[in-house]
């Protein structure tokens, strides 16, 4: 329903309690005609007729323009305020909750700027406490039933963390329909900082899936549109993606030194979430292009952790954390530290059954072997030809078969390393 048929819904409701005609309301400043149009939602008034109506039928503006009291809006702002602050200070199932039992307020059905604020944050809490379903869905219907009320920018972010959660839960496909489909109708009047960083994120999708000539291009694209727009924050997510992209296309001293761009801009900028993901994302890539430099990414990685311990991060992002801090005391040698970092990352993701909880089990598996415990390799690798039997076929996956098949042979267990390779060629088309 719109807002000006609600508006004139509560002006008749509170007329008729208040036992007035529509031309003794009307008079002598309106005709009855107007208000008659006004209740029946054809006309919408003025906000100086609505003021003039208000005090007629002696309530408060808010309420004929909102459906709420003064009270009543006080309570719910206040109530996003608190839910706000607790996204931003890391409680994410306490935001959740707060977020939640906002949307269950009727009150907040007629105040669509409120609403949108409230489902989207509860979906942003949903996706940092794993519930990706969940955060999904709430996505989905802010783009579907809230599109009049939000602003550009909302529906870029909207657009970006959709696209974010259909990749963190694997589902490629989806993730670069909702990219390509917002970019193709938002971009046409020129790049943003918002869009660049949709952009980014839908380059990572690229990535994920193996597609990396179209990758190549459109990283390239991003790093001139954001040279174009010159803010910190388009050179940090374009660089950031880009060092990705040029790291998969085998360009390492690149990558390193895009990677390195984005950390030293984001940390001139001071935003604490960004620069410890950034960090993070330098030190991965220092550990898979410069093995040699482990105890320094383990350094930077234990920095960046403290920083998202003190930020709203979500639980994908403490699980890559941990993962990444697993490969690092696995390449210092040092495998019961591995299997604790391991161990934490499962726990960050248990039960999405995804791509995180999966490199959580291969890890585990390496670390177990270094330990001698080869029955323990074998069941967490077990769990990894599980999930991989039940996704569609990508690079990534060709990747996590190879490693499967070399954890097989190095366990003894040629017959199932002979099948994993092949499920691995398979992958690749091959």
């Amino acid at each position: 329903m719109a807002a000006q048929d609600l508006v004139g819904q509560r002006i008749k409701a509170i007329r008729r309690q208040r036992g007035l005609s529509q031309a003794q309301l009307a008079h002598p400043e309106l005709s009855d005609s107007y208000v008659s149009l006004i209740e029946s939602g054809k006309r919408t008034p003025t906000p100086a007729v609505l003021e003039l109506l208000a005090q007629k039928l002696d309530c408060s503006l808010t309420y004929l323009v909102n459906g709420v009291t003064a009270e009543q809006m006080e309570d719910l702002e206040v109530g996003l305020s608190f839910a706000r602050m607790a996204l931003e200070n890391g409680e994410v199932a306490e935001a959740r909750r707060r977020y939640a039992e906002l949307l269950a307020d009727g009150n907040l059905l007629g105040l669509a700027s409120l609403r949108v604020e409230a489902r989207y944050g509860f979906a942003l809490a949903s996706e940092a406490c794993g519930e990706l379903v969940e955060a999904i869905s709430a996505l989905e219907e802010l783009g579907e039933s809230e599109a009049e009320a939000m602003t550009q920018e909302r529906k870029v972010a909207v657009a970006l963390a959709l696209c974010r959660c259909h990749r963190e839960r694997g589902d490629y496909s989806a993730a670069v329909q909702v990219g390509e489909r917002a970019l193709e109708k938002m971009a046409r009047s020129g790049w943003t900082d918002p869009l660049v960083e949709l952009g980014s994120t839908l380059l990572s999708v690229y990535l994920a899936r193996g597609d990396l000539l179209r990758a190549g291009h459109f990283a390239a694209e991003l790093l001139a549109a954001a040279d174009a727009l010159g803010t910190p924050r388009a050179a940090v997510a374009s660089c950031w993606n880009a060092a990705l992209a040029a790291e998969q296309a085998g360009r390492g001293d690149e990558a390193i030194a895009l990677i390195e761009r984005a950390l030293a801009i984001q940390s001139e900028t001071g935003e604490p979430r960004n620069l410890a993901r950034v960090r993070q994302a330098h030190a991965n890539m220092l550990l898979r292009l410069r093995p040699e430099e482990a105890e320094k990414a383990r350094d930077l990685l234990l920095r960046a952790q403290r920083e998202m311990e003190a930020a709203a991060t979500s639980t994908f992002d403490r699980a890559q954390g941990a993962l990444a801090l697993a490969l690092a005391e696995i390449t210092l040698q040092y495998p019961e530290q591995a299997v604790e970092y391991a161990r934490a990352a499962a726990d960050h993701v248990r039960g999405t059954w995804g791509w995180l909880e999966t490199q959580a089990n291969l890890l585990l598996s390496q670390a177990h072997f270094l330990l001698h415990q080869d029955g323990e390799a074998a069941a967490e690798l077990n769990m990894v030809t599980e999930w991989l039997e039940t996704v569609p076929p990508t690079r990534k996956t060709a990747e996590d078969w190879m490693t499967i098949a070399e954890l097989r042979r190095r366990i003894g267990d040629d017959e199932q390393s002979v099948a994993a390779y092949q499920r691995a060629l398979a992958c690749a088309g091959l």
